[in-house]
Order: C-alpha cells, then structure tokens, then sequence
C-alpha cells in the first residue's frame, strides 16, 4: 500500500471552509452551491475528500486576493504572482495540503520525498516520507 491517506482535520476544513466563503463573496457561486460545498468540506474523512470542494476553483477568489487565511486582515501590502506555481521543501506537510501519487529520491540526500500540492496556490511541495 503507497501509503495511509491523511485525515481531515479541523484546522483542514476552516481553512478549506474559509477559501469557500472567498469565492462565495466574490459571486463565483451561489448560496446553494456554497451550501453544498461546505457540507462536502464538514462531512469529508479524508483531506482528499474534503479539497475536493475546492480543487475546481481559482486559487484566489478576485485577482486582488491574497490572504491564506480570510479571517485575518492582511496589515501589510498585498503580495503579488498568489499563484505561483513554485515548489519547496518542508519537514511535514502543512495543514490542507493534499498529498500526491508522486515520489521521488532526493539525489543529493537519497531520502524518498513525497510531492504535496497546496490547493489554496496550487504550489508543491517536498515531504520526506517516514521510514517504513
């Protein structure tokens, strides 16, 4: 088995709720469909389960959009390129990222990276995967 999929957790869903509530605000969707997603976000198991709500939608709600986190106003000026298509490297994966099917070996560590995928910016990131 290629590995044990992540639960949701409840850091997972606000921050998946929240990015919801963006593009609602913006008229991306109506109230039903927001109603909908929600429901798939709060009833979701699996992380997978729960991006799924979100996987279909811009990575920002407006073009001027570039909080991570909605609820927090940004005191600073807005960031620019949100969606960057870059990656990085992180000791463990980040609350909302989704794991994908692809690994890899570091070549200069050999250590078996895990590639994981922010769907707030769709930027990946490297994992190293536990030891078996």
């Amino acid at each position: 088995m290629p590995g044990a999929r992540p639960l949701a957790t409840e850091a997972d869903r606000e921050r998946l709720v929240a990015l919801l509530r963006e593009h609602y605000a913006v008229g991306l969707f109506g109230l039903d469909e927001l109603d909908h997603r929600v429901e798939t976000v709060l009833s979701a198991r699996f992380l997978d389960e729960a991006a799924a709500a979100v996987t279909d939608l811009p990575a920002s709600a407006s073009p001027g959009s570039a909080s991570s986190a909605p609820s927090a106003p940004s005191s600073g000026p807005p960031r620019r390129g949100r969606r960057r298509r870059g990656h990085a490297h992180a000791d463990q994966p980040a609350a909302g990222w989704i794991p994908t099917s692809e690994r890899f070996r570091d070549p200069s560590t050999s250590t078996v990276m895990r590639v994981w995928v922010d769907p707030a910016d769709q930027s990946r990131h490297y994992v190293p995967e536990p030891d078996p």
